[in-house]
């Protein structure tokens, strides 16, 4: 996706220099699938062959729940593991609507910071730049039942409407790519919190296992 061009002012200008946000997606999507390769990697170790043969050594069924449960531990850290990280290689669904979204709290505070880089002189907030399309949106509603007279003045606002669409979109289009590369680094940061915990429960049930196989 390009950069809004320079024709829609200087904040386009300077927007059209920089490489697009949706470069950064593919590097996220990498860094995700090298942690499922490695999940499963630890996985494949756990299912091997080794606690196959450990388990030959528990003598009673105490040592096997404990074994068993142990194991099990092991294994659903893993699958959660990878459950987060595959998140990340599902493309969300990026809308107009999300850009005002919770989710997206904190792109909007930079987005505030500095309106006049992000927008221009298109919009001062992300509301503003989403209202021409509402308003057209109601114009075309109306048409339909209006009057003569005031469906001539119905168009002629459509079509101021669908003017300053066309003078706000390359912006809209550029959030939406800022947005969708945001989710997708935000999933990422949240599969690496959930990745660590699952961790402690690969180590906490490989050390139960361990215990009690006697190994």
């Amino acid at each position: 996706m390009s950069a809004p061009s320079a024709a829609g002012g200087p904040g386009a200008a300077v927007l059209d220099a920089l490489p697009s946000p949706l470069d950064s997606v593919a590097d996220s999507r990498e860094a995700a699938r090298w942690t499922l390769a490695s999940t499963g990697a630890v996985g494949a170790l756990l299912l091997g062959g080794g606690p196959l043969l450990a388990v030959g050594r528990i003598g009673d069924w105490a040592h096997a729940a404990w074994a068993g449960g142990g194991l099990f531990v092991a294994l659903l850290g893993i699958a959660w593991a990878m459950w987060q990280t595959s998140e990340v290689l599902v493309p969300p669904l990026t809308t107009p609507e999300v850009l005002i979204s919770p989710a997206l709290r904190g792109l909007r505070e930079q987005l505030d910071a500095s309106p006049g880089y992000y927008f221009g002189s298109a919009a001062t907030d992300v509301e503003g730049l989403l209202r021409h399309r509402r308003v057209a949106t109601e114009i075309s509603r109306r048409i339909p039942t209006a009057g003569t007279a005031e469906r001539a003045a119905l168009e002629r606002g459509l079509a101021t409407a669908h003017r300053n669409i066309a003078r706000t979109d390359p912006y809209l289009r550029w959030l939406l790519a800022t947005a969708h590369a945001w989710i997708v680094r935000e999933k990422l940061r949240k599969a690496r919190r959930h990745t660590f915990l699952s961790a402690v429960l690969v180590i906490a049930g490989a050390v139960v296992f361990l215990a009690a196989t006697g190994r």
